[in-house]
């Protein structure tokens, strides 16, 4: 288990590169593999003993505390943190963390609302503890750094930079969105007041002669800012369920929530996730989508890599791929 048993969950943004899928849902409220985004979070964070969290929230910040309620069907203790208007990062970072009570020497984990993860929080815990980090971030390789500003690292881990985009990125190495502050480096962050972890108070700490940190972890990462990530990370999790404890039991590779109706001469497969009440009628195939709640798929459809909106209906003889459905 973690040494350090509290968070932060930054769930206020209003993922506007999800729209229209987050007009009346936050993008950490999207269902993916038969949870919420945030859910299969909260489990994660539980499951490496995590025991306290605060959502800080923002927009439609009213749909949280109703589906979480205190935390204790989900073994810990959840709290709600509001912004009347977002504070970026660090704004909401500071006033969520007054929600908590940490003692001098204590730390506490950050997670990005939007962030799907696999890496080890434990060993992540252990190595900021170890270095006396005054922050240490969750670090991934990727190919191409050049749509991320990227974080190169000394040999001994320590973080050198935080780079802007670039064109010829220096490392490879990029922010994946999940943080440990001590306490001291959170007191810094000023409260109230807009503020971004990623553009001041980073290279703030790094200019006063602070140590920061980063865990390098191969493990599978992905950020489901767009509809197409969105779905990726919904197959990717039913593939794998190991990925995530809150993926309720997969059967032949498949999703499918209570009161389904498939026709027996239809097909569903691939990493589709299917909500309660879809009806899905003769000769039809879904492959690796999510289908949104009473949706009804008519005969002979064809569905791949696409997301169909609730209560929608697909005319027969459609074919969608790739498709965002139903707005």
């Amino acid at each position: 288990m973690s040494p350090i048993n509290k968070a932060i969950l930054l769930v206020g943004g209003k993922g506007t590169r999800l729209a229209p899928l987050t007009t009346n849902t936050p993008k950490p409220m999207l269902k993916i593999a038969g949870a919420p985004v945030t859910e299969h979070q909260i489990v994660k964070a539980r499951e490496a003993g995590i025991s306290e969290i605060v959502l800080a929230t923002s927009y439609l910040a009213d749909v949280f505390e109703p589906y979480f309620g205190d935390g204790s069907r989900f073994g810990m203790k959840i709290r709600y943190a509001y912004e009347t208007q977002p504070l970026g990062t660090g704004g909401a970072i500071a006033n969520a963390a007054q929600l908590l009570e940490l003692g001098a020497n204590e730390s506490l984990f950050i997670f990005n609302g939007d962030v799907l993860s696999s890496h080890d929080l434990i060993a992540q815990s252990e190595l900021h503890l170890k270095s006396g980090a005054a922050v240490t971030l969750h670090l991934v390789e990727v190919e191409d750094a050049r749509a991320y500003g990227c974080v190169p690292i000394g040999a001994d881990s320590k973080v050198l930079q935080f780079l802007e985009k670039m064109d010829n990125p220096i490392a490879k190495t990029i922010n994946a969105g999940c943080y440990i502050f001590s306490n001291q480096a959170l007191q810094q962050i000023p409260k109230g007041a807009v503020v971004s972890v990623e553009r001041e108070t980073f290279p703030a700490l790094l200019n006063s002669g602070q140590n920061i940190f980063g865990y390098v972890d191969g493990g599978y990462w992905i950020d489901m800012g767009t509809p197409e990530s969105m779905i990726r990370a919904s197959r990717d999790l039913i593939s794998n369920p190991a990925l995530s404890k809150a993926t309720p039991k997969v059967i032949n590779h498949t999703v499918m929530m209570r009161e389904v109706q498939l026709h027996a001469s239809s097909r569903v497969g691939e990493g589709s996730y299917l909500e309660s009440g879809v009806v899905i009628e003769a000769n039809s195939i879904v492959n690796g989508s999510i289908i949104g709640e009473n949706a009804h798929i008519e005969s002979d459809v064809l569905i791949e890599n696409s997301y169909i909106a609730p209560q929608s209906r697909v005319t027969s003889g459609s074919k969608l791929r790739g498709e965002i459905f139903g707005f």
